[in-house]
């Protein structure tokens, strides 16, 4: 359940009358750079935005309740359309200001008071994580910014608005680092709401739920956990770059890591749950090289690896 408050857009359209001001003309185009610039631009691939990420809910002031809670009675759902998140960068943790909404404290909703924390530093808390989606999305968040479920963004009950927090499945080992910028879940149990992305790259998009870690982080803290509860000891190790349903995309990702130097990349097929999974993979490799491959991974824009015992 989120906070969110009707906009009013005024448009004011203005005609300039007068005589135009006369203009040098315009340097031509050798003719020679023509057909190399149109080249370069039939070539350069046209941004593709998912079509989960433009659907927007219809707005309706009287989807609105007194107590701020937006359309309680309107079940939420994933998008119509699949949402591959493997080329979805996760946020970098930045000093950022507080926001001027969403930050009051003690606030109040369905009854119950809370009180946000001073800052979130040394936050560390295991419990329930939910995630929310398609009903909220394009919506206004408790810090005023259009909630977004095809980033990594989450819901936190107390955390300062903005806050960066690293969230780990304690159920897969799967983590990803969110930007915390709207209130809730307002259930008992849960502690921390998902972007439904965060979701999907967590692997509880399906189930809805599931038992997580959410531990707070500070500038210079998003690098991956380049040891995990798996890789401890002195074997050598696997980092595990990611897991595609499609194959072409593990190739692709393979290439991006081959071209920045990355040796020993493979793309190996598995069935997990009756479904097939493109995993991408460097080593065995040494700790040491391990963790450089990782922050290599990482600094690619690429998800945060995980890596593990041979």
């Amino acid at each position: 359940m989120k906070w969110a408050t009707g906009v009013l857009l005024v448009i004011l359209l203005a005609a300039c009358g007068g005589r135009q001001a006369s203009r040098p003309p315009m340097a031509q185009e050798p003719a020679a750079d023509v057909p190399r610039r149109m080249a370069a631009e039939a070539a350069a691939p046209a941004p593709v935005v998912p079509p989960a990420c433009v659907q927007v809910r219809e707005h309706r002031d009287e989807d609105y309740t007194a107590g701020g809670l937006y359309a309680p009675g309107v079940r939420d759902s994933a998008p119509e359309h699949p949402l591959d998140v493997s080329g979805i960068p996760e946020p970098e943790p930045r000093h950022e200001p507080r926001a001027a909404y969403g930050n009051r404290s003690p606030y109040t909703v369905l009854g119950r008071s809370y009180r946000v924390l001073d800052s979130a530093d040394g936050y560390v808390e295991r419990g329930v994580a939910s995630w929310y989606g398609q009903k909220f999305h394009g919506r206004l968040t408790s810090s005023r910014e259009p909630y977004d479920m095809c980033s990594f963004s989450a819901a936190h009950r107390t955390l300062p608005l903005p806050s960066y927090v690293r969230v780990t499945n304690l159920e897969n080992g799967r983590s990803v680092v969110v930007r915390v910028n709207d209130r809730g879940p307002f259930h008992d149990g849960r502690i921390i709401d998902l972007s439904y992305a965060a979701a999907v790259r967590l692997g509880l998009d399906r189930a809805g739920t599931a038992r997580v870690e959410v531990r707070a982080l500070s500038p210079g803290d998003g690098g991956p956990p380049v040891l995990t509860a798996d890789a401890a000891g002195d074997g050598r190790r696997i980092v595990q770059v990611g897991a595609y349903g499609d194959k072409d995309n593990a190739r692709r990702v393979a290439r991006r890591l081959q071209d920045a130097g990355i040796r020993g990349v493979e793309v190996d097929g598995v069935r997990v749950d009756g479904r097939k999974l493109w995993r991408v993979r460097v080593g065995p490799l040494a700790a040491a090289a391990a963790e450089e491959v990782a922050r290599a991974v990482v600094a690619l824009g690429l998800p945060s690896p995980r890596v593990f015992s041979e």
